[in-house]
């Protein structure tokens, strides 16, 4: 099968994705869903007895991360391995790497190795910490660098200890973050002609991510704490408990807040003296939670939602995974596709979430198995069936 691009958008682009478990694929798969022609080269299954890193292949969340790929197996161990890559690359504009920073080197695939045949080379690395510090030979895993980045300090309730995000945050940011930079640099590229090695880690990706609570400790000099489900400067913004469940309410500045007190009947909130500026409501926060609550108690999640939207104040329900999927405006939105697998069958997932008038995404091939587009890879290098065979029987594929 030759490449079917996803989109129109990046079609003309080729990727070598040399990724594994999260940061990585979720990188290349950003460019794989605008339709860049995506090559991923992963070991042979006869050397690794089928298992790699990142979870079992026909998983859903393996699925997921590499749809809209083709596959080539390939031994960057073995010599002949190392020279079909070197063949695949001065092809290329982009390889995307997330290995520890030496083992680029150790295999002669780093960037300076590979760019004095390719020029235009635009080289990306994720790693756990960086390419060089006292760290970077560390093993980085998302919880690791939700920890030392901070995040995990100022999520959950206070005096309950740290907390992780229910999502592998660091990884995924980490990969939309080099994908943007891989993006910028073949842009500068029409302009110098030349290729750049770029790189970023999981601990950076993560400190970038605390925003504007890393702005409280820079710039005012604050260490950010804890507050649960509470906004640590928006109030009253946080979730309610209704007569049948929880909501989230956001208030925030004195439109807002006149709005809100009015919708639920508080009127005489609005001026209060503990009340009327977003600094006492900081200050008297429990006790004015404690009066919201009471009326919020007194009626259902859906009545409050349509109520409070009505007036002007943001408010939504808290969704299970399903009843997101379920929501109305959801699906308006179309934010899931479908795509067959001949091996699984039909399948849903979430596409991108940035809509293209004119070159949009989709998902056109299902994820590859280990080494389903050997032949055809290998034959548009140049290599006969015969040779192919016998790479195959060398383990080299």
């Amino acid at each position: 099968m030759p490449h079917s691009p996803a989109s129109s958008a990046l079609e003309q682009y080729t990727v070598l994705d040399l990724t594994r478990v999260r940061s990585g694929p979720t990188c290349v798969r950003q460019l794989a869903d605008w339709g860049a022609n995506v090559i991923k080269v992963e070991m042979p299954e006869s050397l690794t007895g089928g298992e790699q890193m990142g979870g079992a292949r026909e998983g859903s969340d393996f699925q997921n991360l590499h749809r809209n790929k083709r596959s080539l197996s390939l031994n960057l161990k073995d010599p002949e391995g190392v020279t079909i890559f070197g063949q695949l690359v001065q092809k290329a504009d982009v390889i995307v790497e997330n290995f520890r920073p030496d083992v680029k080197h150790r295999l002669g695939i780093d960037y300076e190795t590979l760019s004095v045949e390719n020029p235009g080379l635009i080289y990306a690395s994720i790693s756990g910490f960086g390419q060089s510090g006292p760290y970077a030979t560390r093993p980085g895993f998302d919880q690791i660098a939700q920890g030392m980045g901070g995040l995990m300090s100022i999520t959950g309730q206070a005096d309950e200890g740290p907390m992780r995000v229910g999502i592998p945050i660091a990884d995924l940011t980490a990969g939309l973050f080099a994908a943007q930079g891989i993006l910028v640099a073949l842009l500068e590229r029409e302009k110098s002609g030349k290729g750049q090695w770029l790189h970023t880690s999981l601990l950076q990706a993560q400190i970038f991510m605390l925003d504007f609570q890393s702005a409280r400790w820079l710039i005012d000099g604050k260490v950010p704490q804890q507050a649960g489900n509470n906004h640590p400067t928006s109030i009253p913004t946080g979730v309610f408990e209704t007569a049948d469940g929880e909501i989230n309410i956001s208030v925030t500045g004195k439109p807002i807040w006149q709005r809100f007190c009015s919708a639920l009947g508080l009127d005489d909130l609005v001026d209060h003296p503990d009340f009327r500026t977003e600094e006492m409501r900081s200050k008297n926060r429990t006790d004015l939670n404690a009066q919201i609550a009471a009326i919020t108690k007194t009626a259902s999640s859906a009545h409050w939602v349509d109520a409070l939207n009505e007036a002007g104040v943001p408010c939504g329900p808290i969704n299970t995974i399903d009843q997101t999927f379920a929501d109305p405006q959801v699906q308006h939105l179309d934010i899931t596709q479908s795509v067959r697998s001949e091996k699984h069958g039909e399948m849903e997932m979430v596409g991108q979430p940035v809509e293209l008038e004119r070159t949009p995404s989709s998902l056109v091939v299902a994820p590859p198995e280990c080494g389903e587009h050997n032949d055809e890879i290998l034959h548009d290098l140049g290599y006969s069936p015969e040779r192919i065979d016998e790479l195959r029987e060398q383990k080299v594929i």
